[in-house]
């Protein structure tokens, strides 16, 4: 009986022991989820104001602004609108349309060599 006690002794004490440790881990991880969360509402108030940041420094108001001001830019007007062109294109483009003035065609137009 003496063996079959302290045997049951042993296990109680092993027993609390691993509870004590469990308890132990379990506050542990607990406190870091705490802080994980804590980090987490940290992070999104910072991704919100840095999302209004985005849109006030994108507002059409200010990038007029800046562009006027900073890159010397002006509205576009047709007064101040040049067209650039490139002098082959309207040659080809009036060669397409002419079939007669190609190289190689006839002088009349329709007749079969």
């Amino acid at each position: 009986m003496t063996r079959l006690s302290f045997f049951l002794l042993l296990a109680v004490m092993a027993s609390a022991l691993y509870l004590v440790n469990v308890q132990y881990e379990s506050r542990q991880i607990y406190s870091e989820l705490d802080r994980a969360r804590s980090q987490a509402r940290s992070i999104e108030t910072d991704f919100e104001r840095l999302q209004v940041e985005k849109r006030a420094q994108a507002a059409p108001l200010r990038v007029e602004k800046l562009a006027k001001e900073q890159l010397q830019m002006r509205t576009v007007t047709p007064a101040i609108t040049h067209y650039a062109s490139y002098a082959g294109a309207a040659a080809s483009a009036q060669r397409a349309a002419d079939p007669a003035s190609a190289p190689g065609a006839s002088a009349v137009a329709g007749r079969i060599p």
